[in-house]
């Protein structure tokens, strides 16, 4: 395991000289790469330092023993090496899975886009108790949000909501909620008290700021409008929101977050390039509207990868088999326990896919 993981303490051991070198400070974008790759592999390194220190205490345990005549120093120096040992066999199972093959995108930030399916208004509202629970989960980590594109119904419900989420890692733990969210509950709107049972659709994009194909001016059809969020009397008067169309796909974003027409045309490109990369790369597999239809499904209520049960209090991730029962602070944004049991699921088939090979 020491000689797994020595090439990436070397890296860190580069990262870090590199991160305080003036000449890459300077450089603030290659600066800012380097100090996401140092922090990726910082507790990989750290675990490495731990577990050089380990062997080095039980080889010098183990040759004391050896020589010790002492019953009771013998009695000592036996429990050290145990101890050792199951020390070194923890670390070793924690580096086994940080080194598990990564998805390329782990470490992006994320186009986080919320639509209602099935359930009208009811779908509508709870499409924005979605939205304030993905913005509380970003607060918890301190990640940055940002407001692509958000269109609200006189009810206070989404029509569509586009989020820029920004931070460490963010795609990593994000990723699972791709799919389609059920709610089965007592409708706002309803009088009779009857349970009902609405869906919302959510997509997971990386953000790619960078990308392998070329992005053709001929092929994009480009529309100003006013903006129809929060913004108070400005966004009447000027037509600083942008849509952008890319012709060959048939494929729309919007940005109306920015009072800039420039800075909300850059945000809606940036968007547009997560999209087609995840269009282009998902074509390359042959799988684009199979994976598509993977990740948000059509919105029917019969395809779904989590239930909020209201009457029953319950949450219940249904690729996993796991429920939690905390309503109220899982909406506020607590949803931690449940990313941290989906990775474990993830981690626990890739370990399943390497024991068979």
């Amino acid at each position: 395991m020491i000689e797994q993981t020595s090439l990436i303490k070397q890296r860190y051991d580069e990262l870090t000289k590199l991160c305080i070198d003036p000449e890459v400070i300077a450089d603030n974008k290659r600066w800012q790469k380097l100090v996401k790759e140092r922090s990726s592999i910082e507790e990989i390194a750290n675990l490495h330092d731990e577990l050089v220190k380990l062997n080095k205490n039980l080889e010098d345990s183990k040759k004391i023993l050896a020589t010790e005549t002492d019953s009771d120093m013998r009695q000592i120096f036996k429990e050290d090496v145990l101890e050792t040992e199951k020390k070194i066999e923890d670390i070793e199972q924690k580096l086994q899975i940080l080194l598990l093959p990564k998805d390329e995108n782990d470490d992006k930030d994320v186009i986080l886009e919320i639509r209602p399916a099935a359930g009208g208004e009811e779908a509508s509202l709870f499409a924005s108790t979605l939205m304030n629970m993905y913005i509380g989960y970003a607060e918890k980590n301190g990640w940055q949000v940002s407001v692509n594109e958000l269109e609200e119904t006189e009810l206070g419900g989404l029509k569509v909501c586009s989020l820029t989420i920004k931070g460490n890692d963010v795609f990593s733990k994000l990723k699972f909620e791709s799919g389609v969210h059920r709610v089965q509950r007592v409708p706002e709107t309803e009088s009779q008290g009857r349970v009902h049972t609405s869906t919302v659709t959510v997509a997971v994009l990386p953000e790619m700021e960078e990308v392998d194909f070329e992005i053709l001016d001929k092929d994009l059809k480009i529309d100003t409008y006013r903006s129809s969020g929060a913004g108070g009397q400005h966004v009447n008067k000027t037509e600083s929101a942008i849509r952008i169309t890319h012709l060959p796909t048939g494929i729309v974003v919007a940005c109306q977050d920015e009072r800039s027409q420039i800075k909300n045309r850059e945000k809606a490109m940036n968007i547009l390039k997560s999209k087609l990369y995840d269009y282009y790369k998902t074509q390359i597999d042959s799988k684009y509207s199979e994976n598509r239809k993977n990740q948000v499904g059509t919105g029917d209520r019969s395809e779904r990868i989590r239930t909020y049960n209201f009457p029953q209090g319950r949450i219940t991730d249904h690729r996993i088999g796991f429920s939690l029962f905390n309503m109220d602070a899982f909406l506020a944004g607590d949803i931690g326990e449940m990313i941290e049991k989906l990775q474990e699921y993830e981690q626990q088939k890739k370990l399943e896919a390497i024991s068979k090979n």
